[in-house]
């Protein structure tokens, strides 16, 4: 099963405040254990919602509100794509998580699979056509 894992946004995060090398190696660290552990398939920070908007679509009409955006609980600063067993598992890594930015605030969702939609019809060999490209982006 594949998980998002997001990294709740901080004060700190939100100034673009860098961590401390100690943290940096720290996460560094981690993540290495993730990847040997078979477990992170992607990940990485993001930049603060200064630097991002909002943008909602309305009968194909794009409203944007460009950021900082006030409320930091809803803001997100980093993620990992997980492959776990089961949402205890994640729940597992997460609870290792050297804490960043003062943060301690995460939110762990299984994703879909493609096959969760059903195997058959159009949309689903378009969909196979598009996971088929992106494999060979990746040279895998």
């Amino acid at each position: 099963m594949r998980f998002m894992v997001m990294i709740k946004a901080s004060p700190d995060s939100e100034a673009d405040i860098d961590p401390e090398e100690g943290l940096l190696l720290k996460m560094g660290q981690y993540n290495e254990e993730l990847v040997k552990a078979g477990i992170m398939i992607d990940g990485a920070g993001l930049m603060s919602s200064a630097k991002g908007a909002r943008v909602t679509v309305d009968n194909g009409k794009a409203m944007v509100t460009d950021g900082p955006f006030s409320e930091i609980k809803e803001v997100i600063a980093g993620f990992w794509i997980w492959n776990c067993a089961s949402l205890e598992e994640a729940i597992a890594w997460v609870a290792k998580c050297p804490i960043a930015h003062g943060q301690n605030r995460f939110e762990i969702r299984q994703m879909h699979e493609l096959e969760d939609f059903g195997t058959e019809g159009e949309g689903y060999e378009q969909h196979k056509k598009v996971e088929a490209q992106l494999a060979a982006q990746k040279g895998t």
